[in-house]
């Protein structure tokens, strides 16, 4: 993932975000494990960009992110099994948008997605 596809993410999330309150040390401590504790943190938080503006089903995710439909189907699972989206609807029609504990807390996805930019900025690259 690039500085500039975080950046976007970061601006999602600056919107989304309209209280100055604290984030929830628990969500944030869920969210650093779900997007960088983890293989594929990058493409679960591009998941989430997705799908904070319009619900998709795992077909429309697939062919959005040029991904296969088995990696967006493994992705969408480790999201919804931390009560990060919820599906709405049955087998392939089923839609997916964030879930209400995820727009909760999203002054920690703020953070999390800090914390990545400042990673990498810091990346140093070889020739």
């Amino acid at each position: 993932m690039s500085l500039e596809k975080l950046q976007e993410i970061r601006m999602m999330v600056d919107l989304k975000s309209g209280s100055a309150r604290k984030p929830d040390r628990d969500a944030k401590r869920l969210l650093l494990y779900v997007f960088t504790g983890t293989r594929g943190g990058f493409t679960r938080l591009q998941l989430i960009k997705i799908l904070s503006d319009t619900p998709m089903n795992k077909n429309q995710l697939a062919l959005e992110m040029s991904l296969d439909y088995k990696a967006i189907q493994h992705h969408l699972d480790a999201l919804e099994k931390n009560n990060l989206v919820t599906k709405l609807g049955e087998k392939y029609g089923a839609t997916f948008h964030l879930s209400n504990y995820l727009e909760t807390n999203i002054l920690a996805l703020h953070d999390v997605v800090t914390k990545l930019e400042r990673q990498m900025s810091r990346k140093i690259v070889y020739i």
